[in-house]
């Protein structure tokens, strides 16, 4: 039986840029993110339907699945490091929002993830499992997860990092400022601050009341760490924030730091039910899922791909039937992956990343109202 057309094109277009410590491993790995793409699915089972053309039993195909995510020849610096680089090379000079998260897996496993918020959603530039039965993790555990995506992002690019409670760690933000990222943070209650006139608080002690917002310059945290508040409450929050930055607080803090959820969230979805179905995978270690997790980034970069070339071809129509774009790029992709599949038709040269940052999709007016609504405070104090 002849090898599909799909996983013959990414091997094509992917022997381009990745060059394998065996050239075997690459026409796998194009295998694999091909079965991904067309199964939609991250348990290696799913996939054995599009591995038909080895023509050998089920049990066979998954002992080749498990040997190759299992192989520690496979890595992320190998084979999605440079498709990465391939797809940002345009980005020379832009300004990038990346997030800092966490994602917790069966109670056991934790996925550390740097990400670009991008169109409404994200994607991964680096991530690691490991073992781990909290999402709150130590610097060490992700500075290398920090190290791998700095490696990939573009010269010259203005970077905001972002990141949830629990990374208020003076390594991280030490880091982030040795290379000249800027960063917010947002901090959990119980964090002591020094304000300018020299008196330590905690961050509870200095939560608004309702509908109002205090931005309070020049204070100290973690001993010796120079930095900004900015804290709110708001009745349509479930709870107060507060965000620490290097920049100077405006309410302009809180937009910047809201864009984590509009881009973090919905990615974590994509891997849980949206997209990829990860709770159905069989793999119970930490380095086999990284590599998994890497398969998923890699195929999340083709959908996307494919999902630009649907939007600079002008047929966002035959895929999305709302009014305006109401599909994220990573379901745009995947549909017109779909379809030229199943019309035998080549699927487009893989594209880099545009020069822009597409707004989010809206499926509905609902959507649309939440996206345009403006928050008003009663009352705004500076310190």
């Amino acid at each position: 039986m002849s090898a599909p057309l799909l996983y013959r094109q990414l091997q094509t277009q992917l022997s381009q840029w990745i060059t394998p410590k065996d050239k075997r491993h690459l026409q796998v790995f194009a295998e694999n993110v091909a079965a991904i793409l067309q199964s939609e699915s991250a348990c290696l089972a799913h996939w054995l339907s599009y591995l038909s053309h080895r023509q050998c039993n089920a049990r066979s195909h998954l002992e080749r699945l498990s040997y190759f995510v299992h192989n520690p020849h496979i890595t992320a610096e190998r084979f999605y490091k440079p498709l990465l680089q391939q797809f940002l090379k345009t980005w020379t000079g832009m300004a990038m929002t990346l997030t800092l998260d966490t994602s917790l897996f069966w109670e056991q496993y934790c996925l550390i993830e740097v990400c670009l918020v991008w169109g409404g959603r994200s994607f991964p530039l680096s991530q690691k499992v490991i073992e781990h039965r909290s999402a709150m993790v130590a610097f060490e555990d992700y500075r290398s997860v920090l190290e791998a995506a700095a490696v990939v992002v573009p010269s010259d690019c203005s970077v905001t990092l972002l990141a949830d409670r629990g990374f208020e760690h003076g390594e991280l933000i030490r880091w982030a400022t040795a290379r000249q990222w800027s960063w917010a943070i947002r901090a959990k209650s119980d964090l002591n601050i020094t304000l300018a006139s020299g008196t330590c608080v905690s961050v509870a002690d200095l939560l608004p009341p309702a509908e109002q917002a205090n931005l309070f310059h020049h204070v100290t945290i973690l001993e010796d760490i120079e930095c900004h508040l900015a804290t709110a409450t708001l009745s349509v929050a479930q709870e107060s924030w507060a965000v620490i930055t290097d920049r100077s607080p405006s309410l302009q803090t809180f937009a910047i730091y809201g864009q984590r959820f509009g881009g973090i969230e919905p990615h974590f979805k994509d891997y849980q039910s949206a997209a990829f179905e990860l709770p159905r995978s069989r793999l119970r270690d930490a380095l086999a899922l990284t590599r998994l997790m890497m398969l998923l980034a890699a195929a999340t970069i083709i959908a996307l791909s494919i999902s630009i070339e649907v939007l600079f071809q002008g047929q966002l129509q035959a895929i999305d039937w709302h009014g305006q774009r109401g599909l994220s790029f990573l379901q745009i992709g995947l549909r017109q992956l779909q379809r030229l599949c199943y019309l035998g038709e080549l699927i487009p040269k893989l594209r880099s990343l545009p020069r822009c940052n597409p707004p989010p999709a809206c499926a509905s007016l609902k959507k649309q109202e939440g996206i345009e609504t403006r928050v008003q405070f009663a009352k705004v104090t500076v310190y």
